[in-house]
């Protein structure tokens, strides 16, 4: 049974179709009206202070949920289009060990990873990340990240 998750709202639900309607019309959330929902493997229950970050899959970032803002600093549309990790000044890990790069090469989920970001202030946070790569015939990649 397929398991999705609203990046805006962070509400979780399963779909057996993965189809909104009869149409090929896509799962949007129910709860907060957001356009689409990012399928996961697992079911997942993301930290009560996270921020959600969708992204395509060249890394580029789509879409921020409740959240990112309130950790960052940033609002959605300063973000768009731009790379997560640049975006985000995330650090922490060296160019290689790139959590959000291993997720989109390899297609495997990178739990607690221990990273640091750059608020939009200029300060420095710790932060846990947990990257889960797209399912679907769009790939991408969903980013919860959560102060530590």
């Amino acid at each position: 049974m397929p398991f999705f998750i609203c990046p805006n709202c962070k509400e979780r639900s399963i779909d057996h179709d993965r189809r909104e309607e009869l149409d090929n019309v896509p799962v949007a959330c129910h709860h907060c009206g957001f356009g689409f929902l990012f399928e996961l493997m697992d079911d997942y229950y993301p930290a009560p202070n996270a921020g959600l970050v969708v992204c395509d899959q060249a890394g580029r970032v789509l879409a921020c949920g409740r959240g990112v803002f309130e950790l960052t600093g940033y609002s959605e549309g300063v973000l768009l289009g731009r790379d997560l990790v640049e975006g985000l000044g995330l650090s922490g890990f060296t160019p290689e060990r790139n959590p959000a790069q291993l997720a989109l090469e390899w297609g495997v989920r990178r739990l607690g990873e221990q990273l640091e970001l750059r608020t939009r202030a200029g300060v420095t946070k710790p932060v846990k990340g947990d990257f889960f790569p797209a399912y679907d015939s769009d790939g991408g990649l969903l980013v919860a990240l959560a102060p530590r």
